[in-house]
Order: structure tokens, then C-alpha cells, then sequence
């Protein structure tokens, strides 16, 4: 399955940039937008793994699709990136430090494209995605203990059996997560080198 990023820039420039900088043997597909409306419909369509969104768009602004995004609970887990070839208008109406989004700063090369969109993917993994990114620390399969019911305790037996199947989806999907995290590592590195 590809991981799909989404590209929301007015400036085809810039959409056709991010596309031929990332690695192409990398497991990438990149979606575009050229405008706020065209790309947030595309993030409630489509199953993005990363968002690249210029701040001044026609339509609708990038400063409103950032806070369409903050608003939904699933969309805020997905990697941010924020391109402004003039920060001072993304920091007027969000201080720094960034905490739920990467700052990228037009003009950028390729190096830092890939940085910023490591960063990204950092800090949503410290705010606790599902299946966009691999988070930062997870449980080692050894670490997780099954709870056993209890006569005394106030949980029921349903309650615990509960849980313990939501540890085991959840380590499926955080082993799934390295997966891809690795893959996605692996293509970087080759690109970078």
C-alpha cells in the first residue's frame, strides 16, 4: 500500500518540486491541491499519511484548513507540514514553538524537505497516532502482560478480556507501524546518500 501525500499548494512549482524530491523508490503516492477547499476535501477523501500545506491559499486559507484539522480528532493524528515562504505569517497566527506541525521554510531543497518531513512525522507519533506513522516509544511484545480477573477487583472478567484483545490489536498495529516506519527510514537514507 502506498503512503499517500497529500501536497496543498497554489504554486504548481512547488507541487511538481515536492514530487520529484522524494525518493523514487519509495513507496509514495503524492496527491495535489491547488487551492484550501480542493485540498481539504481531498484529506476527508482520501487516506493520507502526510500533509504538506502551503499557509496563503486561494479558496481557503491554509490557516483554515489547519484549523479544520485541529477540530477532527482523526485528521490532527496525521503528520503537519507547514510551508510559508514568510513565517512571520504562520507564527502571527500560531506561536511557536510548533507543537503540532513541521515548519517548512519556502525555498527548500531536498534535504530539508526530508527533514522537515521526519520532524512531522515525529511529532505526530508523540501525540499518538493510529496507522499514519509509527509511534516514537512503543511496548515491547515481552512487556505486555495479560490482566487476570480478579475475585476482589471492581473490573469484570468481560472488561479485562476487553482490554487484553485491544493490547493485542494495538501491538498488531504498532508492529505494523514499525513496518512501514522502516521502510520509510530505508527509502530516506537511500535518497540522502
Amino acid at each position: 500500500m502506498a503512503n499517500k501525500i497529500l501536497v496543498i499548494d497554489d504554486t504548481t512549482v512547488v507541487r511538481v518540486k515536492v514530487r520529484q524530491m522524494l525518493p523514487q523508490q519509495g513507496n509514495f503516492e503524492v496527491l495535489e491541491a491547488k487551492d484550501g477547499l480542493e485540498g481539504y476535501n481531498l484529506i476527508l477523501q482520501e487516506k493520507v499519511s502526510l500533509i504538506m500545506l502551503d499557509f496563503i491559499l486561494p479558496k481557503m486559507s491554509g490557516w483554515e484548513v489547519f484549523q479544520k484539522i485541529q477540530a477532527n480528532s482523526e485528521l490532527k493524528k496525521i503528520p503537519l507540514v507547514i510551508m510559508s515562504g514568510r513565517k512571520e505569517e504562520v507564527t502571527e497566527k500560531i506561536p511557536e514553538p510548533f507543537e503540532y506541525f513541521e515548519f517548512l521554510n519556502k525555498p527548500f531543497d531536498q534535504r530539508q524537505l526530508i527533514n522537515a518531513i521526519k520532524s512531522a512525522m515525529a511529532i505526530a507519533a508523540k501525540k499518538g497516532t493510529t496507522d499514519t506513522v509509527s509511534p516514537v516509544v512503543t511496548v515491547p511484545k515481552k512487556e505486555l502482560v495479560a490482566v487476570k480477573p480478579t475475585v476482589e477487583g471492581s473490573s469484570s472478567s468481560a472488561d479485562i478480556e476487553a482490554l487484553n484483545a485491544k493490547i493485542v490489536k494495538m501491538q498488531a498495529e504498532i508492529d505494523n507501524l514499525k513496518k512501514q516506519l522502516t521502510q520509510v527510514v530505508t527509502f530516506i537514507k537511500q535518497k540522502i546518500k
